[in-house]
């Protein structure tokens, strides 16, 4: 077992599934499930809901909230999965912190189809993520070449035994 992983990172567009793999795995794990939606302002969240992607700017307060999430978990020794788009590589960068051993934050980045990424968008009920969105996602995504890719089209059970696998969970 990898005991060296302390915080993963589900990581991938509107609408990949990273809330589900992620509660999925975490479960599995016995890990802690942290939803990174939820660490957006007030106004990233109302600037989604009116389909308008949000800047660097905007996202840069959420990005470092979320790393004391992870900065938390690492110092306190505890596991997390955490679900966050992390699109461009200064995101996934970010979220790192300097002091982390290496190994300790892990991404897992959902690849999915954009057929059936909007197919999914236009099907499911979130907040504030709507599908207009998925424009400005995939036209900010820089593929990661830090992440363990993972088939995100796959049943969930099966994104949860591959990312054990990778990760030698």
């Amino acid at each position: 077992m990898n005991r060296d992983v302390r915080v993963i990172v589900v990581m991938g567009v509107s609408a990949a599934g990273k809330t589900a793999a992620g509660e999925a795995l975490a479960r599995e794990l016995g890990w802690q499930f942290v939803e990174g939606d939820d660490y957006h302002s007030a106004a990233n969240k109302a600037k989604m809901h009116r389909g308008e992607g949000l800047t660097d700017d905007d996202r840069r307060p959420w990005l470092l909230a979320l790393r004391d999430v992870i900065a938390r978990a690492i110092d306190e020794k505890s596991h997390v999965v955490l679900a966050c788009s992390a699109l461009k590589q200064w995101y996934r960068d970010l979220l790192v912190p300097d002091d982390a051993p290496p190994g300790a934050v892990r991404f897992l980045f959902l690849n999915v189809p954009r057929e059936v990424l909007e197919e999914r968008a236009r099907k499911r009920h979130h907040p504030f993520a709507t599908p207009a969105l998925l424009d400005s996602q995939l036209a900010t995504l820089e593929p990661p070449r830090d992440a363990i890719w993972l088939d995100g089209t796959k049943p969930v059970p099966e994104i949860v035994d591959a990312a054990r696998a990778a990760l030698a969970l």
